[in-house]
């Protein structure tokens, strides 16, 4: 049998406030890498404090990829994604660097490491027959048909999330395949060729991940989080968009909250509690994708650090670096 000497990456992965930003530093510094992050956030400029983005000094220590690639009214879908981040990933492995995916965004980690499967094209006739059954009945409606026809789609799509929404129901009305069989299908052809150590971290414990979660957005509030996003409703294109919170970018967990606390929705602690609610939602789903991928290896960093470290170590002895 012959080995195989592909060039190695790590994926970590992982629910948010979980540690991966910390511990792939760590790793990064330590074994000569470089971070590609995989998180739908990171991508645009101005979502820094709620998006928990690496500060200057943490970019200044590793190299990071996949940041500030857009501007928070523009668009960025799955498959730019995984064009740019295997650019970046190619150039880490030419310069005998390590590369690290990390981040929470399950559609893009399957867009990279296994490829996206080609599905229907957009129809514009249906789109609008999907938006004007949004505009009668809402969104949450349109989320419970998602929810009878693809229930694994719509565990991870939140019920605000129209872009998602509608996209899962027009695949499966031109198609008649709900769209979580297409994504599974994946793209052989587009599979990452490289050797991939994939790692999921999470406490055992959910209400030690709640804590974190109510702690890290704590933090942010004290960081500015509320006057970061005055400035995103400072910007023009954002200011004067018809329905802002309907962008990508502002659909992020805790920033469509604090848009409409600061429109008046809300008081300071419903906003807080709204937000820290949505956060561990946003957890519920990624953990349920995870729980979906194979080759995925378990580990809580608390208190499996010993069991963490032998795992990376074993895995980079091998050859291929």
């Amino acid at each position: 049998m012959h080995a195989d000497t592909r060039p190695i990456a790590i994926a970590l992965m992982g629910p948010t406030a979980s540690g991966k930003t910390a511990l792939a530093l760590e790793w990064a510094q330590r074994h000569d890498g470089e971070i590609v992050s995989v998180d739908s956030a990171l991508v645009y400029r101005g979502l820094d404090i709620g998006a928990a983005k690496p500060d200057s000094n943490e970019l200044a220590r590793v190299p990071h990829h996949l940041i500030d690639l857009r501007e928070p009214w523009q668009p960025y879908s799955a498959a730019e994604f995984a064009t740019d981040a295997r650019a970046a990933v190619a150039g880490i492995v030419a310069r005998g660097k390590l590369p690290i995916l990390t981040g929470g965004t399950g559609l893009y980690f399957q867009a990279l490491l296994q490829g996206l499967s080609p599905m229907p094209e957009a129809d514009p006739a249906i789109r609008a027959g999907i938006e004007a059954e949004a505009t009668e009945h809402g969104w949450p409606a349109l989320h419970a048909q998602v929810a009878t026809i693809d229930p694994k789609a719509a565990a991870r799509i939140h019920a605000t999330d129209p872009q998602r929404i509608q996209r899962a129901l027009e695949v499966y009305r031109i198609s008649g395949r709900p769209i979580s069989e297409w994504q599974r299908g994946g793209n052989a052809g587009d599979a990452l060729p490289l050797r991939v150590l994939k790692l999921a971290i999470a406490p055992r414990d959910r209400a030690v991940l709640h804590q974190r979660v109510e702690r890290r957005f704590d933090a942010m509030l004290g960081a500015g989080f509320l006057d970061e996003v005055r400035r995103l409703r400072a910007i023009p294109e954002l200011r004067d968009h018809p329905r802002p919170l309907d962008l990508p970018a502002l659909r992020a967990v805790g920033y469509r909250q604090a848009w409409e606390h600061l429109d008046g929705a809300t008081d300071a602690a419903a906003f807080r509690d709204q937000a820290i609610f949505a956060t561990r939602q946003l957890a519920k789903r990624q953990l349920t994708w995870l729980r979906g991928q194979p080759d995925l290896r378990w580990f809580d960093p608390a208190l499996e650090p010993a069991r963490l470290a032998d795992a990376l170590a074993l895995f980079l002895r091998q050859p291929g670096r």
